[in-house]
């Protein structure tokens, strides 16, 4: 009688957030990013395993002036992770795999692979160097790999740590569970999804990706630069189970509350994945809102960028993606969360960008550095755009909102420079760094 009790409070509980949720909010918050022209996307919301609330706006493609909707997918980059641990988990329930078999018995030729485990890729710790990380990645990402030459690149990188040291992210560990994986079954990785994940959660939505057709509802994706433009577009024999998943925000929820409430993997098999050891779980992660558990996982790639979100103590789950992104994605979702859970919200103020002329950005330019922070910073005028770009990262458009202050809003970063003195303020993610102009 008191388990009894217990689910029908639990049952009262998901219905009350339903019927909370201020759906006319979340409708104008859209509205608002949409006529502002702050990105394009997806988002859907579940309770107990019901979707409550579902919006796209935007373009799946621009040229084709072909408007997205609720069924258009999008790529979404390192969420795959969560499918690929997921899988190698379940390869393991079935005694197929074990926690501590060793990359070695699959790829001998990586270096350091008779000491690397299946559970130090997991939660990357193995040491290998991140492929993406490379200097000629840009100059091979959109061209077709075969998986000997993948594999054979990434023995070529080689590892940056010792096994075991120290936990550091790598998509190279993803894509060698996936490859482990093929092994293993015999087949390829979108068999393999189909037999583990889609099938069995009754996933009508995802697959892995491949040439992007809008004819199969495929967005493309676009980084705005003064107006939208094409993306690149990675081949998807790179990432594979790193990044090469594709879906739609409702279907990643249902493989949300699919995994965490028990029919893919055993509930000590998903505390497992649930346990957080240097940032890292087994395919995801734990994020902070307002003192509430969540796991889950973002992704990027090309001009993709999503992020999905389970709350397990009230049964809900949120799954945004993108095709354009202007207003941040951690924006979007603190904003969408807030109305979810009945927070005070104000919605952003968007500010037009001002134009200044190319003599008036020469002052700017320059390396910027400060003990305090881990990158130097190179600030460069290409074609009359002033542009950033930190110590191995790829470059990014600033845009001028007010004299001496500039933004890329994607990544939530602000500069603002003070020419007189050589220094530059640096403001994202509630953090401030000043750097100083090296002066020859």
């Amino acid at each position: 009688m008191r388990t009894q009790f217990t689910v029908i409070l639990l049952l009262l509980a998901c219905g009350m957030f339903a019927q909370d949720f201020d759906r006319a909010l979340m409708d104008s918050l859209f509205s608002h990013i949409d006529m502002h022209d702050q990105g394009m996307g997806s988002i859907s919301v579940f309770s107990d395993g019901t979707e409550i609330y579902g919006r796209a706006f935007g373009f799946a493609s621009l040229e084709e002036g072909l408007q997205a909707d609720r069924k258009t997918k999008y790529r979404v980059g390192s969420v795959s992770k969560m499918f690929t641990a997921t899988i190698i988990m379940r390869l393991i329930e079935q005694g197929k795999l074990d926690r501590g078999d060793k990359l070695g018995n699959y790829f001998p030729e990586i270096e350091g692979a008779d000491r690397i485990t299946i559970m130090q890729l997991l939660r990357h710790r193995s040491g290998i160097f991140n492929f993406t990380d490379a200097e000629d990645y840009q100059e091979w990402m959109e061209q077709p790999v075969s998986r000997d030459e993948l594999v054979q690149k990434l023995g070529h990188y080689g590892t940056v740590f010792q096994p075991g040291e120290k936990g550091e992210y790598s998509n190279s560990n993803y894509v060698l569970l996936s490859l482990i994986a093929e092994k293993i079954e015999g087949k390829e990785f979108q068999k393999i999804l189909e037999e583990q994940i889609t099938g069995p959660c009754g996933l009508k939505d995802t697959r892995m990706g491949g040439q992007i057709n809008t004819e199969a509802q495929e967005a493309f994706s676009y980084i705005r630069i003064g107006e939208w433009k094409p993306a690149t577009e990675t081949h998807m024999s790179v990432p594979l189970g790193a990044g090469a998943v594709v879906s739609t925000p409702a279907d990643l929820n249902r493989f949300l509350h699919c995994l965490f409430r028990g029919k893919l993997v055993s509930e000590g098999t998903l505390e497992e994945m649930k346990q957080i050891e240097e940032n890292f779980g087994i395919g995801m992660f734990r994020f902070p809102f307002y003192g509430k558990s969540t796991y889950g996982h973002t992704g990027g790639i090309d001009g993709f960028q999503s992020v999905v979100a389970f709350f397990p103590e009230e049964n809900v789950s949120i799954a945004y993606l993108s095709n354009g992104v202007v207003m941040s994605v951690n924006e979007i979702l603190i904003g969408a969360l807030s109305i979810c859970f009945g927070r005070d919200y104000k919605f952003p103020v968007f500010t037009e960008a001002i134009d200044l002329e190319p003599e008036a950005l020469k002052k700017y330019t320059g390396v910027y550095s400060s003990p305090d922070f881990p990158f130097d910073v190179s600030i460069t005028l290409k074609d009359g755009m002033l542009t950033g770009q930190a110590t191995g990262q790829p470059s990014f458009p600033l845009e001028a909102y007010e004299p001496h202050k500039f933004r890329f809003d994607q990544a939530g970063l602000k500069m603002e420079f003070i020419p007189e003195e050589d220094k530059m303020i640096l403001r994202q993610a509630g953090m401030e760094f000043v750097l100083s102009k090296e002066v020859n």
